[in-house]
């Protein structure tokens, strides 16, 4: 998958330095992947969110980061929408 938005992440990582390893996993294994629908996603991320229009929320680190994305299957993209704690994922409007 190509993944777009990598300085959302980036910059996540230096303010929250015990995530920075749950982040860089999840981006290397998403860059590696061939997701063609949410069962490929669903079979490796079990606790993985899936909203309407193709929004998966990943959670890293236990459940206390959460990661916004939508995918487009059809153009391999998995485009980084937001990122944030657990408190804040709570208040996110989607």
């Amino acid at each position: 998958m190509n993944v777009i938005g990598k300085k959302l992440l980036e910059e996540f990582k230096n303010k929250h330095n015990d995530v920075k390893i749950q982040i860089n996993s999840w981006l290397c294994e998403a860059e590696e992947a061939q997701w063609t629908c949410p069962n490929d996603i669903k079979g490796r991320y079990s606790n993985a969110s899936f909203l309407v229009n193709n929004i998966v929320v990943f959670n890293l680190k236990g459940n206390d980061y959460r990661l916004v994305t939508k995918i487009y299957y059809d153009k391999q993209i998995v485009l980084i929408k937001k990122i944030g704690t657990h408190a804040e994922y709570s208040r996110w409007k989607f």
